[in-house]
Order: C-alpha cells, then structure tokens, then sequence
C-alpha cells in the first residue's frame, strides 16, 4: 500500500532512516531472504536516482519555503 500523497514524503523519510539504521547496525553476515536481499538491492539502485534528482528536489523544497 502506498503512503497518501500528504504524507508520503514524511513518512518515507521515517522508514528509510530505520533502513539506514538498520545496515549500520548490521554485522554485513546477516541471513537474509531473497525477498529482503531484492529489496535491499532495490533501494541501493533508488538511493542512485534520488542523488540524480538532487536539483529537482533542491527546487522543489526552495519553492515551497517561498510559496510559505
């Protein structure tokens, strides 16, 4: 199911941050699923595309901080 677009950002933001901690806090010998090794896979190639759209998202935050 996905996030409801008024807070899709914030709560996306919420879970990838327990992703992130949860591979710091990982020992990298942890038996994943193949299932759980798709999705980590999956967010590294997403990480990837979020970096491309750096200036999108700079635009998008700058104009709404002027818009409020």
């Amino acid at each position: 199911m996905s996030n409801m677009s008024y807070c899709r950002f914030e709560n996306t933001s919420r879970e990838l941050r327990d992703v992130v901690n949860a591979i710091h806090e990982s020992d990298c010998n942890d038996d994943l699923s193949k299932y759980e090794q798709d999705g980590l896979e999956e967010i590294l190639d997403l990480a990837y595309e979020v970096i491309g759209l750096k200036d999108k998202i700079s635009n998008i935050i700058e104009n709404q901080y002027e818009q409020n």
